[in-house]
């Protein structure tokens, strides 16, 4: 066992409330409280389910807030591992004491150039290709934001819990209005009226294969674009640009792995449950990949969706190459040109 997996676990935690101390208020009000909210179920141990007293949330955010305040201009600290005090974004020195003992950390930036830190109980452990992926089951510290997966080298993340919570969070939204659409196929094929707790775990397991699979396509998609890739997001850190290179490397990836191995698979949940989860930026630049979708639900073919992918990896491949053709052209005026190339509304 790790010597004093406390004193572990309190450091995790604070390195994650100092990213919220510089981050929290990145994102828009309603985001911001949407993810207090959550944030508030995992630190109190609430299940999925249970109501939530709109009182004892808002005098959790103020006390939130006020030990963000006072760690406004703290550093990262390092993190004790046994006889070890290790820097808090050395993934692997620090696996490399928890991993036998049943552990998994991460740390990482992600949107934003925000870090993202981790600690939970190891679920397994699964070579994938050149890669080495850790699935964790409950966490024991985290930040606001939980990213489901993150990909730091060549180890994949795989968080259990939180992907659990956001499949959660998406049934939840589509309870309000049940729309039809592809979260309706998906939960229906689930049975998930008949038992949705178990209908919940089903689809946290196929979703697990299915954020490996894009995350070995964001492999593949940084071995084509190169070290200049990683170079242009912190210089559009922040900006809509960044969005927009965020979702052509997701569209990438999953036209190059995620899609046609869910699509060989056979197994129609799981693309049901993709396309359900398209949204925000990466559903505005891929409008072409829904119509299939949708052909492929009316008709029973897969040539459709076959022949988008096909086109998709071509389209986010130039565009990618057109990206970084702005970036070594001119870096300072790069958010509005990334924004232009793809037509996004101008900003007032």
């Amino acid at each position: 066992m790790v010597e004093n997996l406390e004193h572990l676990r309190a450091a995790v935690q604070r390195n994650c409330d100092v990213s919220d101390a510089l981050f929290a208020g990145n994102y828009t009000l309603c985001t911001y409280l949407l993810k207090m909210r959550e944030y508030f179920r995992w630190h109190q141990g609430y299940a999925l389910t249970d109501a939530l007293s709109g009182d004892a949330v808002g005098a959790w955010v103020e006390h939130r807030e006020q030990l963000w305040e006072s760690l406004a201009c703290e550093d990262y600290g390092c993190l004790p591992v046994d006889s070890n005090c290790y820097d808090p974004f050395d993934n692997e020195s620090i696996n490399r004491a928890l991993i036998p003992q049943g552990f998994v950390y991460s740390g990482g930036y992600g949107g934003g150039g925000k870090p993202h830190f981790f600690l939970g109980r190891l679920l397994f452990v699964e070579p994938r290709d050149d890669l080495m992926v850790y699935v964790s089951s409950c966490e024991y510290a985290r930040d606001l934001t939980a990213p489901p997966a993150m990909i730091q080298g060549k180890q994949v993340f795989v968080r259990r819990e939180s992907l659990r919570r956001s499949i959660w969070e998406l049934i939840e939204e589509w309870q309000w209005t049940r729309h039809e659409g592809p979260m309706t196929r998906a939960l229906k094929d689930y049975a998930f009226d008949r038992d949705p707790q178990a209908a919940l775990e089903r689809i946290t397991e196929d979703q697990v294969t299915t954020v490996v699979l894009h995350e070995m396509g964001e492999a593949l998609a940084a071995q084509r674009l190169g070290e200049a890739w990683e170079q242009m997001l912190v210089t559009v850190a922040g900006s809509p640009a960044e969005l927009v290179a965020r979702a052509v490397r997701d569209h990438m990836a999953d036209c190059l792995m995620t899609l046609p191995r869910l699509l060989d698979s056979g197994g129609a949940p799981p693309v049901h449950f993709y396309f359900a989860g398209l949204r925000g930026m990466r559903r505005q630049l891929f409008p072409e990949a829904l119509a299939a979708y949708e052909q492929w639900v009316s008709e029973g073919t897969l040539s459709p969706l076959q022949a988008v992918l096909q086109w998709g990896s071509e389209h986010f491949s130039a565009l990618s190459a057109a990206m970084l053709e702005l970036h070594r052209e001119d870096a300072p005026r790069l958010a509005r040109a990334i924004e232009d190339l793809v037509g996004l509304p101008t900003r007032r």
